[in-house]
């Protein structure tokens, strides 16, 4: 990529804001969308604000003329708080309507991006317990995958509209700044982490800077398009990660969360807790793409920041 126009909506989250960091590093104008009005127009970090309510289906559209692509990722965050009925509404209107309005104003556009990276997450398959997942498994039943599957549909009158569309189905992205890494790794530091259930669940775990260079590869490999997932090539379980923080940090990992007491505080919430995803990013790797973190000590050291990571 040399000098493009990229449109990013969820620019504040963890995953948003480390994408934007990287694009604006490399020369490429940024426009974020937004949804406060006094942060539209330039902005100190050399991007631009435009605005839009995702929620009210509202959306500055003559401000996206010329973008040569938009990666979406904005969303309610799914573990931010307990799965009430107002909350559910939040975490699937927050995306589905937000798809709508962004897949619209961009078939209106004289000249539309060639790309929209339209966010979708690992939990599409659905609970899968140890069986390998690729981008061919079928879709769950259970409330994420539900969302998921609305999610990528609401982008579809984009990619009728000829505009190549791909969506990177995002496992667990570790990292201290934000999502699960954010509530596990001080808990490990102070002696207190452990594994949660019976450590037997998968999880596809990925490096924030892996997950950035695979949007950015995602945005310029012509040959992708549809479901990607955004996994490392080697899940790993609840236990294993539990074992190689325990051993980087230099601490106990004596405790253990059992499932009931998850449920008990989590709700609902604690199926994507005790609930399995075994997904390997076939997709990804057959295009090419090579991974600066391909394993789980490479995976928790970046995450530590240690050096070299």
């Amino acid at each position: 990529m040399a000098g493009m126009r990229i449109a990013v909506t969820g620019s504040t989250g963890l995953i948003g804001s480390a994408l934007v960091d990287s694009l604006v590093g490399d020369g490429h104008e940024v426009l974020r969308l937004v949804r406060r009005r006094s942060r539209t127009g330039p902005q100190p970090d050399g991007t631009v604000g435009v605005g839009w309510n995702p929620l009210l289906m509202q959306i500055d559209g003559a401000a996206l003329e010329g973008v040569d692509a938009v990666v979406h990722l904005a969303g309610a965050g799914v573990g931010d708080r307990r799965w009430s009925d107002a909350y559910r509404r939040e975490i699937r209107d927050s995306r589905v309507l937000g798809t709508e309005t962004l897949a619209a104003a961009l078939t209106r556009l004289k000249t539309p991006p060639k790309v929209l990276v339209s966010a979708s997450a690992v939990g599409w398959y659905g609970q899968t317990g140890d069986q390998l997942i690729d981008e061919q498994a079928p879709s769950g039943s259970d409330f994420l995958s539900e969302v998921c599957q609305e999610w990528e549909r609401a982008a579809q009158p984009a990619a009728a509209a000829g505009i190549r569309v791909v969506h990177p189905r995002t496992g667990l992205v570790l990292d201290p700044k934000g999502g699960a890494g954010a509530r596990l790794l001080p808990l490990f530091k102070l002696g207190l982490g452990g594994r949660l259930g019976n450590g037997k669940q998968y999880w596809s775990l990925i490096s924030l800077a892996d997950e950035v260079a695979a949007l950015r590869f995602l945005i310029d490999c012509q040959d992708l398009g549809g479901p990607v997932n955004l996994a490392g090539p080697a899940p790993v379980t609840n236990g294993e990660l539990t074992a190689e923080l325990a051993r980087q940090l230099g601490r106990p990992a004596v405790f253990a969360v059992p499932e009931w007491t998850l449920r008990a505080v989590l709700g609902e919430m604690a199926v994507e807790v005790v609930g399995s995803h075994r997904v390997v990013p076939k997709a990804l790797v057959e295009a090419g793409f090579e991974f600066l973190h391909p394993d789980l000590e490479s995976i928790v050291a970046a995450a530590l920041g240690r050096p070299g990571n």
